[in-house]
């Protein structure tokens, strides 16, 4: 009827539902490279999460904080000394680590900083980048839409080197989850999924 307000559900991508799926309702989340802060809006709007957001990118810091999500503006790479150790529940650090040049150490600092972790990347391992690379060029997807000149992506991975780090960190994985586009896949992963999810405690 005219004049009726329709309230539109927030739209969220299923990686981001899986990993609110982690979260425990009240918790303390800190999102590293938050983004236009979609993920802690949709925290506070089902899970009542404590969020903070860190986010460099000054449009996306802007974005996120006319979402009432409460964001620090700083670079990742610089560490997270402004946190003290278990300030949080849970770190998360959502297709923000293959553009980190200190890998080791974000990983490392999102352990003290939190009881828990959540990272997400594209899995390397896709078998249409290793099909693109045998035709003699480097891999242009949805889940990495840049150019070799051009991407932001320096330290892309697959699931298994992403295992084997985090065994060496001390990390103990708790949970593997890994999709194509929105569907959730279960078999031959390394092989038919681009984006991989790891639910880990510290």
């Amino acid at each position: 009827m005219r004049g009726e307000s329709i309230h539109k559900p927030t739209l969220v991508r299923q990686d981001l539902k899986q990993i609110a799926s982690w979260v425990n309702d009240g918790e303390r989340v800190l999102d590293l490279g938050c983004g236009d802060g979609a993920l802690l809006h949709y925290l506070q709007e089902t899970k009542r999460a404590v969020g903070l957001g860190v986010e460099l990118n000054d449009t996306n810091f802007a974005c996120a904080v006319s979402k009432g999500v409460q964001v620090v503006q700083q670079n990742l790479e610089g560490g997270l000394e402004l946190f003290y150790d278990k300030q949080f529940d849970i770190a998360i650090l959502s297709q923000t680590l293959q553009s980190m040049k200190n890998t080791e150490a974000i990983l490392l600092e999102m352990a003290r900083v939190a009881k828990r972790g959540i990272v997400s990347f594209p899995n390397f391992g896709h078998w249409s980048h290793w099909w693109s690379i045998l035709k003699g060029r480097m891999p242009v997807t949805g889940q990495m839409p840049y150019e070799w000149y051009n991407t932001p992506n320096i330290h892309l991975c697959t699931l298994g080197d992403f295992e084997s780090l985090a065994s060496k960190l001390g990390l103990k994985i708790v949970q593997r989850v890994t999709y194509k586009d929105n569907t959730e896949i279960s078999l031959l992963r390394g092989w038919r999924s681009s984006l991989a999810l790891y639910y880990f405690e510290t």
